[in-house]
């Protein structure tokens, strides 16, 4: 990658992110068009991110497979517990590296921890919506537990988890969602209209290509925060080498992940539009998926500063834990452990929890 006299990268970049490099372009340009200083210190957090050194990431074995989805054994001792990430980013943001492990922490406390890889959709996926993931994928992986597991859901994961939980009723121990949308009329109108606009104008390469390309996603993400996406780079420039590390770990995970099926992706559009979780109308396996209603232990851990499931999307569950750290924070961040990791232990070691 070469910089123009004018301050803004040209040329192809390197094969790491950000992604939609563009996008990402033209919103550094506008939120530094007053201060060239600031412009060049993004500039220079881009092309270190870009050439920063990658440690080989390798992925737990998988011992059950369902279609292009894996469930990989992270090992432990004790009761199953399974983690359900979202669709959109890869799964290893829970287990992103040694010490910054929410998995790690949790064999750790005593579980045999499990974690639902999603994998790349196939050609023949492309009508398997957001209800297929969990009766095509997730319950055929979940019925190979020798005792019911506990899941931990999150994100766009939980919300799936909780879907599993309802139709598995006592074939689950408990369920646990961690920053997870349900109440989809809490993004707010303005929030909601930009991203049916967004719908309107992708839909149609989308559905020729049979996949919501994560490029798409991103696009959705970078337009709720652009001050934030330009200044973490800015701050970057200067970090030191630890912090360093832990940045670029992060943003790799952010920046890679496998496209949505055309069906999920359509389904995640339609549920920030009519909200039909929020209104109890959304059908998985032929159900109406009811949380307060689910027959096993139920809990959800809920960001008050997140930015991407805000907290009025939360589900209202009766056991509820407000935690004061972000999306991703909650999960690596330095006061993930106390502020999270922690209190799941906590309640995962409950009586009736198994």
């Amino acid at each position: 990658m070469t910089v123009s006299t004018s301050g803004i990268a040209q040329n192809s970049a390197p094969q790491h992110g950000p992604r939609p490099l563009p996008l990402f372009i033209d919103m550094l340009r506008g939120e530094t068009a007053a201060s060239p200083e600031r412009r060049a210190a993004a500039l220079a957090g881009l092309r270190r991110y870009q050439e920063a050194p990658r440690p080989r990431r390798t992925m737990k074995p998988a011992r059950r497979r369902k279609g292009a989805a894996r469930l990989r054994d992270h090992g432990g001792d004790g009761p199953p517990v399974v983690f359900i990430p979202s669709l959109i980013n890869p799964p290893f943001v829970l287990d992103l590296s040694p010490g910054r492990s929410l998995i790690e922490h949790v064999v750790a406390a005593g579980f045999h921890a499990w974690l639902v890889d999603w994998g790349h959709p196939r050609p023949q996926d492309t009508r398997l919506d957001l209800a297929a993931h969990v009766t095509d994928r997730l319950l055929p992986l979940l019925a190979r537990c020798d005792r019911p597991p506990l899941l931990v859901g999150y994100c766009l994961g939980g919300t799936l988890a909780v879907a599993a939980a309802a139709l598995l009723e006592d074939r689950v121990a408990g369920v646990a969602t961690i920053a997870a949308p349900w109440r989809f009329a809490g993004y707010g109108d303005p929030a909601r209209d930009a991203m049916a606009r967004l719908w309107r104008e992708v839909e149609p390469g989308c559905r020729t290509l049979g996949v919501v390309p994560m490029e798409v996603l991103q696009t959705a993400f970078w337009t709720l925060d652009p001050a934030r996406t330009v200044a973490k780079y800015e701050q970057f420039a200067t970090a030191d080498d630890l912090a360093a590390a832990n940045f670029v770990a992060l943003e790799d995970w952010a920046n890679q992940g496998a496209p949505l099926t055309y069906a999920a992706g359509a389904d995640l559009f339609r549920l920030l539009a009519d909200d039909a979780p929020g209104n109890g109308r959304w059908q998985v396996g032929g159900r109406t998926v009811a949380p307060q209603a689910m027959r096993c232990a139920a809990t959800e851990f809920v960001s008050l500063t997140d930015r991407i499931v805000p907290a009025a999307t939360a589900i209202g569950l009766p056991d509820r834990h407000d935690v004061g750290v972000g999306h991703v924070g909650m999960i690596v961040g330095s006061h993930a452990r106390e502020r999270l990791w922690q209190p799941l232990v906590t309640w995962l070691r409950r009586p009736h929890s198994f």
